[in-house]
């Protein structure tokens, strides 16, 4: 004949796979917040990269062109008030 075993073991046998899945969770929720993290500081300096380019570029320009910072802050500002740039 079986002897038929307590419950208790089982019991904790669910506990202890409810705690694993929950530290599991926890640590893929915290791993997708760092991949996010990871992204946005990424695409910041992506930006920063393209804004330093493009003021490069812009210096450049304005060297070749013989035009001061005062010439180009003008002209810039026409386009606005005209509603060519935003």
């Amino acid at each position: 004949m079986k002897s038929m075993k307590p419950n208790k073991p089982r019991q904790m046998d669910e506990r202890e796979k409810l705690r694993k899945f929950r530290e599991l969770d926890d640590a893929f929720a915290q791993a997708l917040r760092d991949m996010e993290g990871v992204s946005q500081r990424q695409q910041q300096a992506q930006q920063q990269d393209a804004h330093q380019e493009f003021e490069r570029r812009l210096r450049a320009l304005m060297h070749d062109f013989r035009q001061s910072d005062t010439s180009v802050d003008t002209l810039l500002r026409t386009l606005v008030e005209l509603g060519k740039i935003a």
